[in-house]
């Protein structure tokens, strides 16, 4: 008796004439999953609380000493010295310093930044000299008292400062295009010996990156006061042309489409030609012609569109996606009619679950809450432990002071060396992974909620009479009550996935001084296998959601069946399901274009017209840029509906080609439009 080979893919569906859409009668799957999330839950909200209680976001905003006093704090003895002091600026030149958030030098608050160059054994000399240099001693200082130097009571040098973000930092400036501070291109650094200039650099800029970080954002949310109201006006121009788009999707679905794809390679001939005229322009204008490399970071980004080298790489890149989106029409012209079909019937679905457009606005929501509970949970809890902790308080007779005399005690945190200090990068990386985790779920809701209405749409035989009655809210009550534990399985995967990937990146970062080029091309491999794998678990957990929302089985088996469903059909996955997601993917990026467009000449004052109208800004590219993410977002917040329609009734429409075959019996559920573009028929029907 030989034995059947069993399909490499399953058995196709069979016909079951009980079957009316999504199951009602269904069951809670995946229990534990759902248990141990909401256990996760419970543990973020403690962590969260942990957080608020013993953490200070005002250390990172303003300057403390070295004994962790606010410098200007009203109300306290600091109160009349506001700007915080280096004793040895250099040592900032540590990379360390952007890991720990301080100097390993000693700061303390001062009335005024130095202004003269100065030696601590110059001073000694003088009496009034000594008086002046004191100023940036610690407490109790006498010309009288000796090893000032050797136990860390003063700055070894003074040199000439200015204040920035409260802080003093050298006057650096250019003469001849050396380097000097206060006028000079050389100083004693209270050593004995004579240095050049330019050895504060290196110091001064990793002191001042996180506070010229904080300068741009200041100037950046000045801009965001003054473009505030003209920023949201854009942001309803982009939501009102999105609906007027899928208004017109659902009744002109071909002439939309083909018209759309006209309109996109039109704006971005248009950027083209726009970057062109830019480079042109600035030929023979002064420093031009300079390089991004020799620019380099510059935090005001202006400066970059006065470079001919900026508009090239604009045009280059607009060229090559313009090209590429022609290549692909080219070769895809015969498949776009069968995916206007499925878009048409897309836009009926939508047309009955008219609610199923201003869900996105629910999950935006929920993203909303859980981005701001992250951001200040992380934001709390910011300082390090070091490596080896000491009390301020006794340090000068402690065995460890005995032991090295040079050492020194500097603030790193209140509260001691509680468990809390212990495991606070534990609790970052718990913080950073409930994030991933608990943002993965709310999308994973969003897309399980709307394949369950548009399930409930496809399968109705008379529509719209055997539609059930609010399709979009029953479904997400199926969602929460019954597949919880579904959706926190999948959207755990995914995450564990996307902290690999921020490790990596990590990893990455901490090793770019290494030149091993094993290492690198090691992880370049990991890095490039761990976003293809994120991308096939995405793609796996949206079919999954979709077989859930209509079997209501558990996240294994439905992600099997889907998988199987999707391998049985590859080629009308490709011609289909791809090419409607390009289409659509089309329709967002015409959208962004077209307010995009309109935001660059409305803000950057290009237009005559607009000119005095426009607000006075900083950064002209900031309303820009935020319109058109903006933008986006909208469009893909009503085109991800769109999206998530095609995805189900694909998959519905596959599953009704393998139960049904036209008979009277076994008639197919999907339209004529989509049967006459598959020439497929229903048996009782004249044929087409």
């Amino acid at each position: 008796m030989e034995l059947e080979e069993k399909p490499k893919y399953g058995e196709p569906r069979k016909y079951d004439p009980t079957f009316k859409g999504p199951l009602q009668n269904r069951g809670c799957t995946d229990i534990v999953c759902c248990i141990l999330f909401i256990v996760a839950i419970l543990a973020y909200f403690a962590v969260g609380i942990l957080a608020w209680s013993q953490g200070d976001p005002r250390k990172v905003i303003y300057p403390t000493d070295s004994r962790g006093q606010f410098c200007g704090h009203a109300g306290t003895p600091l109160e009349k010295k506001p700007y915080l002091f280096y004793f040895n600026i250099m040592k900032c030149a540590s990379p360390m310093v952007l890991l720990e958030f301080q100097c390993p030098t000693t700061q303390m608050c001062v009335e005024t930044c130095p202004d003269k160059f100065m030696t601590l054994v110059k001073a000694h000399y003088s009496q009034k000299d000594f008086d002046y240099y004191k100023n940036f001693c610690k407490e109790g200082v006498t010309n009288k008292m000796v090893k000032i130097l050797k136990q860390g009571l003063c700055p070894a040098m003074l040199t000439p400062s200015v204040p920035f973000t409260r802080r003093c930092f050298p006057a650096l400036g250019q003469k001849g295009g050396v380097i000097t501070v206060g006028n000079f291109t050389h100083f004693e650094d209270g050593s004995g010996k004579r240095r050049e200039a330019k050895d504060l650099v290196d110091g001064v800029k990793n002191a001042t990156v996180v506070m010229e970080a904080r300068q741009v954002v200041m100037k950046i949310f000045e801009d965001y006061t003054q473009s505030w109201y003209w920023i949201l006006l854009g942001l309803v121009i982009a939501m009102l042309t999105s609906l007027l788009f899928i208004v017109l999707l659902r009744f002109l679905a071909g002439i939309m489409v083909w018209v759309m794809i006209a309109l996109v390679i039109l704006v971005i001939g248009y950027g083209i030609f726009h970057c062109y005229m830019e480079y042109a322009a600035l030929k023979g204008e002064a420093g031009a012609n300079v390089t991004l490399q020799e620019l380099g970071f510059q935090t005001d980004f202006s400066v970059y569109l006065q470079i001919r080298q900026t508009w090239l790489a604009f045009m280059i890149i607009l060229a090559i996606v313009d090209v590429i989106i022609i290549l692909l029409l080219i070769f895809l012209r015969k498949r776009i009619c069968i995916a206007i079909a499925l878009i048409r019937e897309a836009s009926k679905a939508i047309g009955h679950v008219m609610s199923a457009l201003f869900f996105p606005l629910f999950t935006f929501f929920l993203l909303a809450v859980v981005i701001a509970y992250w951001a200040v949970t992380a934001v709390y809890p910011l300082n390090k432990l070091p490596t080896q902790t000491c009390s301020l308080s006794n340090y000068s007779t402690s065995p460890e002071k005995a032991e090295c005399p040079d050492s020194q005690c500097l603030f790193a945190f209140y509260g001691g060396e509680t468990a809390y200090h212990k495991y606070l990068i534990w609790l970052q990386f718990y913080n950073v992974f409930l994030f991933f985790w608990c943002a993965n779920f709310v999308t994973a809701l969003g897309q399980m909620t709307l394949a369950g209405a548009f399930a409930s749409y496809y399968w109705a035989f008379v529509k719209p009479d055997d539609i059930p009655k609010c399709p979009l809210f029953s479904s997400l009550g199926r969602s929460l009550r019954y597949h919880t534990g579904t959706l926190a399985f999948g959207s755990f995967i995914l995450s564990a996935i996307q902290i690999i990937r921020v490790l990596l990146e990590y990893l990455d970062h901490k090793l770019k001084g290494a030149h091993n080029k094993c290492t690198k091309f090691l992880l370049c491999c990991l890095k490039c296998c761990f976003w293809c794998l994120e991308k096939f678990i995405k793609f796996l957990n949206r079919n999954a959601y979709i077989m859930t929302a209509i079997y209501g089985k558990n996240f294994c088996s439905a992600a099997r069946d889907a998988f199987f469903l999707l391998m049985r059909n590859m080629i009308r996955v490709a011609v289909l399901d791809k090419v409607t997601d390009f289409l659509l993917f089309l329709g967002k990026l015409l959208i962004v274009g077209l307010v995009g467009v309109f935001a660059f000449f409305f803000f950057s004052g290009r237009v005559k017209a607009f000119e005095n109208t426009a607000p006075s800004l900083h950064y002209y590219w900031v309303p820009i840029i935020t319109v058109a993410i903006g933008s986006y977002l909208i469009a893909h917040g009503f085109f991800s509906v769109y999206s998530m329609c095609v995805d189900t009734l694909f998959l519905c429409f596959l599953e009704d080609l393998e139960r049904n075959d036209g008979s009277p019996e076994r008639p197919y559920l999907m339209p004529e439009s989509l049967q006459k573009v598959l020439k497929k028929k229903n048996k009782n029907e004249p044929a087409q």
